[in-house]
């Protein structure tokens, strides 16, 4: 009996590419494995047609003798490619599927390009700095390309040579069981090669270790904790890969008058006492210079006012806060014997007026008297 076609079996033209063959042979592999169809001998002979198949078409010289010649007059017919025998187990086709994704199974894999790191620099800033922008030089740690042997780690006039323990794949396989599993090559690393005479300047690695002085543009309205993205100045790929980002991580120093609260910002204003209580104005400090702010008559300590669009306008974009000033009553220090005697006449009339000056003190001390003859009734009774 004239065996079946290998691209009939798999499902695919004579002109499909290996990454066709691949996914016609994953899917039916999957469907037809004798783990997933226990006692069903159809399937488990559709599986090994399946894999006779693939053996074939996904190697570029079997395919290429099967084109020419067909079945039977390609050398090494009959078990040349693959045999018609079940080899490997479901472990075999789970690590074919999901090798790529998990960077196992894939041949040559350790060989793809590679996207360099990210690194990270803090920066501090001035509250002044963060709120209106600024540009802040760095001297960043990095890696760079070894121009002495361009990256290869090898000595110059030499190159590397693939790994003789696997084959220049960067993996070894060992069959334990059912399972086959593939591991980092112990002689390479996983890099598939190895460098016989290494380069003196980067001492085999291929990278040596430099600093680079950046300009830093930090957009106004950020805080701490935010950070600026410079896209491809982070660590260099390898094998050609693209390098990685450097992210500028901003801490905001504290500020001696104003302390920040999203785009707001607060500051505490000391009142004297005679302005506390007879009203008056007072300067007050912002980022963009001096105000005045005006205090009523009797202000009490912990009153705030609030100034529209004194604060931060947020990194990205919107309107500004607002500056919050927090009035702090100060009461007078090292007083001279006058002033002592007209502070102790101003308490004698302000006792004389009783309730009618100090409306919080008198309240607190009826809340006080009757908090103590509560006491007295529940002892009494």
């Amino acid at each position: 009996m004239a065996k079946k076609d290998y691209y009939e079996i798999l499902g695919v033209s004579r002109t499909a590419s290996e990454a066709e063959i691949k996914k016609a042979y994953r899917r039916l592999a999957m469907k037809y494995h004798p783990d997933r169809n226990p006692d069903n001998p159809e399937a488990e002979a559709r599986f090994k047609e399946i894999q006779e198949a693939y053996a074939c078409l996904s190697d570029s010289r079997k395919r290429a003798a099967y084109d020419q010649f067909g079945h039977t007059e390609a050398p090494g017919a009959g078990g040349g490619f693959g045999g018609g025998g079940f080899r490997g187990g479901f472990g075999d086709i789970f690590e074919d599927i999901f090798g790529d994704i998990f960077g196992g199974g894939a041949r040559g894999s350790t060989r793809r390009a590679r996207r360099g790191s990210d690194l990270q620099f803090t920066v501090e800033l001035s509250l002044e700095e963060a709120v209106f922008g600024t540009e802040v030089k760095i001297r960043v740690p990095s890696k760079a390309v070894c121009e002495v042997c361009h990256g290869t780690g090898a000595a110059p006039g030499t190159a590397p040579e693939a790994c003789p323990t696997c084959g220049g794949v960067g993996q070894v396989r060992m069959q334990q069981g059912f399972f086959s599993v593939q591991q980092t090559c112990p002689h390479c690393g996983g890099s598939g090669r190895v460098v016989r005479e290494p380069c003196r300047a980067c001492r085999g690695s291929g990278y040596v270790r430099e600093e680079r002085t950046l300009a830093v543009r930090i957009p106004p309205g950020v805080d701490s904790g935010d950070r600026v993205r410079l896209a491809g100045e982070g660590e260099p790929g390898e094998n050609g890969g693209p390098p990685g980002d450097l992210y500028v991580q901003v801490r905001v120093r504290p500020h001696p008058l104003f302390h920040r609260e999203g785009n707001d910002l607060l500051c505490e204003v000391p009142v004297s006492i005679t302005t506390a209580a007879l009203g008056g104005e007072v300067e007050v400090p912002t980022l963009e210079g001096r105000v005045l702010l005006k205090i009523p008559e009797g202000t009490q300590s912990g009153k705030q006012f609030r100034m529209r669009g004194k604060g931060v306008r947020p990194v990205r974009g919107g309107p500004a806060g607002d500056l919050i000033c927090t009035v702090v009553v100060e009461t007078p220090v090292n007083l001279t014997r006058r002033q002592r005697e007209l502070l102790e006449e101003l308490d004698e009339t302000m006792r004389r007026g009783g309730r009618r000056h100090s409306p919080r003190a008198h309240g607190w001390l009826d809340g006080v008297k009757h908090f103590f003859d509560e006491i007295k009734q529940r002892i009494s009774g």
